[in-house]
């Protein structure tokens, strides 16, 4: 066996690396990373620097994870500035650190990839163990693992990582055929304002439309990055970590994994959202409106979403990290993993005190938003 690190995933042919994705997260694959690279959306000056490591059999690709120099913890979703901020009050330096992520994408998926007749867990402990080897050689502060599976959670536990549990809200089908159907299963207030929000459309004369794969014309693409823009522009705390250039690229080479829920009024387009699909699930990414138009945030990005998924047998509808508001509309609570590796003993001991009390906390939250679910106990 063979280790090697690339700077560029184009170094990697699409069809080797896709190869050892297969089924799992789309935002994995090679058109969606190497089309942020090329873009320059991850690069040195944006504080991601590519160090692919990947795992040869011969000339036989056999295993891979995305890794990442960071000079920051911006994009992560999985937040550590609390952590940067003790180390910097201890005299410990924090940055330069390693990430295997995928950027900007709250999404849980395979972290370390491996090929079909290859043993995952086998080599997500192997490459642990190289990262760990990484981090102490070469004086990084810590490695992170965000968003990855249950199974490589517990791999790395064995080999010396710390668990950092969170949660998203996440819809899923409980076996409803119709938004009708979705719409009993709530309680009687929440389904009397939820119908309230989707008449507001009619009202506002605001037509809401899906277009998937090959469907999407286009002069979208500028659309659609110019709504991502506006969203960014206003909100005080905003970063644009992508540009113009991805959305080409992704026009190009990954339309058909795209699906956007566009809104028009008098023809024109007022609003939409930014989503991809993968086998049963839908995945929401970027939403942005060009009008201030009451409720239709919630029109576009989720009873749209939800009324497609249920219309295309999609089992699954991740929105993305955030939005509390996003329970009261049949979003439950999923707990999500990272695992940590921290060299300095001192910081590594005030870094499993921490997460251990915020595991609890997060069990409990999880717990309370059951108990308290918009939809009736079935």
């Amino acid at each position: 066996m063979q280790l090697k690190i690339h700077a560029s995933l184009n170094e990697i042919a699409a069809p080797i690396w896709n190869g050892l994705v297969a089924d799992e997260s789309p935002f994995l694959e090679w058109e969606w990373l190497s089309s942020l690279e090329e873009a320059g959306c991850v690069a040195a000056p944006t504080g991601w620097v590519p160090q692919h490591l990947t795992l040869w059999d011969g000339n036989r690709l056999v295993g891979a994870c995305p890794l990442y120099v960071k000079g920051h913890s911006q994009g992560e979703f999985v937040f550590d500035h609390g952590w940067a901020d003790a180390a910097h009050r201890a005299g410990i330096t924090y940055y330069p650190k390693l990430l295997v992520a995928v950027p900007f994408t709250p999404a849980t998926g395979a972290r370390f990839l491996a090929a079909p007749d290859a043993d995952h867990i086998a080599v997500a402990r192997t490459f642990g163990t190289v990262l760990q080897d990484i981090c102490k050689q070469n004086g990084f502060s810590s490695v992170h693992v965000n968003f990855c599976l249950p199974a490589e959670v517990d791999a790395l536990n064995e080999i010396g990582f710390v668990r950092r549990t969170g949660y998203q809200f996440q819809w899923s089908n409980d076996g409803w055929q119709s938004f009708d159907d979705y719409l009993e299963a709530f309680r009687s207030k929440r389904r009397v304002q939820i119908k309230r929000e989707r008449r507001e459309l009619e009202s506002q004369g605001v037509e809401i439309g899906a277009l998937a794969g090959d469907e999407i014309d286009d002069s979208l693409f500028p659309s659609m990055f110019r709504l991502y823009k506006k969203t960014i522009d206003k909100l005080y705390w905003g970063r644009q970590y992508l540009n113009a250039e991805l959305f080409e690229l992704l026009r190009q080479r990954w339309r058909h994994r795209l699906c956007f829920f566009v809104a028009r009024r008098r023809g024109e387009v007022v609003a939409g959202t930014f989503t991809v699909r993968k086998g049963s699930v839908l995945y929401g990414r970027y939403w942005g409106a060009f009008e201030e138009l009451r409720y239709l945030h919630f029109n576009v990005c989720y009873y749209a979403s939800i009324d497609y998924c249920l219309r295309h047998g999609i089992d699954r509808f991740e929105p993305g990290a955030g939005g509390e508001f996003k329970y009261l509309r049949g979003f439950n609570a999923r707990a999500t993993e990272s695992m940590h590796f921290i060299t300095n003993p001192a910081l590594e001991k005030a870094v499993v005190q921490f997460l251990k009390r915020e595991r609890g906390a997060v069990a409990s939250d999880i717990g309370w938003l059951a108990d308290h679910s918009a939809l009736k106990k079935r």
